[in-house]
């Protein structure tokens, strides 16, 4: 009896000895020992079952590795493609503390069980790409103090599951997305170089989330949003729900309609491109001058010879009946609803947002120029747009519609696309689409490596 209970521990102990990761994992792991200088041993060993090496924890049949944790070990260096990456069943990766540097690795984005990626503390650069959004299980995102830049992406939307993201003591920069994520309860921006207003589904977390960026603004912040400039004057009033007719809209609503944080969108697009656009609306803009000159040397010639300019002549508007005046207010006021849209031109029809919508996006000043001023918007979809407030413009809705819409039509490399156009008697905008490289002569020869 006792013979045959020796022989069976000794099989249940053949099987343990056995059963190990898929070799694919086993080599996984020592490429990136191999690959990535260390100053702690870990006694890797070839001998040894790859589940009791220091850091590895396979799953409980020691089938897969499930976590990875190596925090503080020494690490230094870049992570080399197509290691961790190989590892399918990885649940939890560590490699805090350490001094890894370089982009973050782009395989680790197809791990389909990734549940928590801890690299806080390393010398991680570049940019967060949008493959995040692939690691749909990922529960815990710490990228904090690492040398990351460019926009926080708004493609971590996509990780409905996600509960902790922490991002503070990086360089990113521009505005904050408006992330939706119902299951988040730990989020931290601070100390990065952020700015714009803080969207409001982020407005729940404490200030100290958001803390050390000097140009962002709203709650929970006590820093309130500078407007750029109020709601365009020619912009449609809303009513309160309880009719089409007239009464003042609440101050609350009428708050609604200011530039939220330093709101507003732009144009503009880099030096180059805003001095062709600025040429082309010099162009605009004299051609109508001459046009008014022209008819306004017409209107005295007419006067002298005694003839009454067609704009006065009698019976035109000047003897209206009471019966006609009000289909002729009625019919003015569609007008100015009309004209106080905003309107999209050539490909700018795949865009869908309002005039509303674009006022209430955060934004930041790209620059001034001659011919007004430019910003870089971010609408709540998470649409990038460049939008130009124009300074005087000396030429009537139509030829301002007309050109607008023939630049509109254009497809050209060296003219930034012009997208839409907004109209009324106090503003003028222009509705770009935002390119990233910031100037024109990058985006015709490219950056520089």
């Amino acid at each position: 009896m006792a013979a045959l209970r020796l022989l069976l521990l000794a099989l249940a102990v053949a099987c343990c000895a056995v059963a190990e990761p898929p070799q694919q994992e086993r080599s996984a792991l020592r490429a990136f020992l191999a690959g990535t200088p260390h100053e702690r041993a870990l006694a890797w060993n070839a001998s040894t079952p790859a589940c009791a090496w220091v850091g590895v924890t396979c799953d409980a049949a020691n089938a897969t590795v499930v976590a990875l944790r190596l925090p503080g070990v020494g690490l230094i260096g870049r992570v080399p493609q197509g290691t961790l990456g190989a590892l399918r069943g990885l649940r939890v990766l560590s490699l805090r503390s350490n001094r890894l540097f370089g982009d973050v690795p782009g395989d680790l984005f197809s791990l389909p069980d990734l549940r928590s990626l801890f690299l806080q503390g390393n010398l991680f650069s570049g940019s967060v790409p949008p493959d995040v959004a692939k690691l749909t299980a990922l529960q815990h995102l710490a990228l904090s103090h690492n040398n990351l830049t460019g926009a926080i992406p708004f493609a971590l939307n996509g990780l409905a599951n996600l509960r902790s993201l922490r991002l503070d003591g990086n360089h990113f920069s521009g505005s904050l997305p408006s992330l939706t994520l119902p299951l988040l309860e730990d989020f931290n921006v601070s100390y990065n170089q952020l700015n714009g207003s803080i969207p409001a589904s982020l407005a729940r977390f404490p200030p100290e989330s958001f803390a050390g960026n000097l140009q962002l603004c709203g709650k929970p912040l006590s820093r309130p949003c500078e407007p750029f400039f109020p709601s365009p004057a020619g912009a449609p009033t809303p009513t309160d729900g309880r009719g089409s007719g007239g009464g003042s809209v609440p101050v609350s609503e009428k708050k609604k309609k200011k530039l939220s944080g330093a709101a507003v969108a732009a144009i503009a697009v880099g030096g180059g491109a805003a001095a062709l656009l600025a040429l082309v609306l010099l162009v605009v803009c004299t051609a109508a001058s001459r046009r008014r000159a022209a008819n306004g040397e017409v209107g005295k010639t007419a006067a002298a010879r005694g003839l009454t300019p067609p704009s006065t002549a009698s019976g035109e508007l000047g003897e209206v009946t009471s019966s006609t005046s009000k289909e002729i207010a009625l019919a003015a006021a569609a007008a100015t609803v009309e004209r106080s849209r905003l309107v999209f031109v050539g490909k700018g029809a795949a865009y869908s947002f309002d005039l509303e919508e674009l006022l209430r996006a955060s934004a930041e000043v790209l620059g001034k120029g001659s011919v007004g001023t430019s910003y870089k918007a971010v609408l709540e979809e998470g649409a990038t747009v460049v939008v130009k407030r124009l300074k005087e413009v000396a030429a009537s809705r139509r030829e301002f519609s007309a050109h607008l819409d023939s630049l509109g039509k254009v497809d050209h490399r060296n003219l930034l696309p012009v997208r839409g156009y907004y109209f009324s008697k106090d503003e003028k905008l222009l509705v770009c689409d935002y390119l990233p490289a910031g100037s024109l002569s990058a985006t015709l020869h490219g950056q520089s490596l």
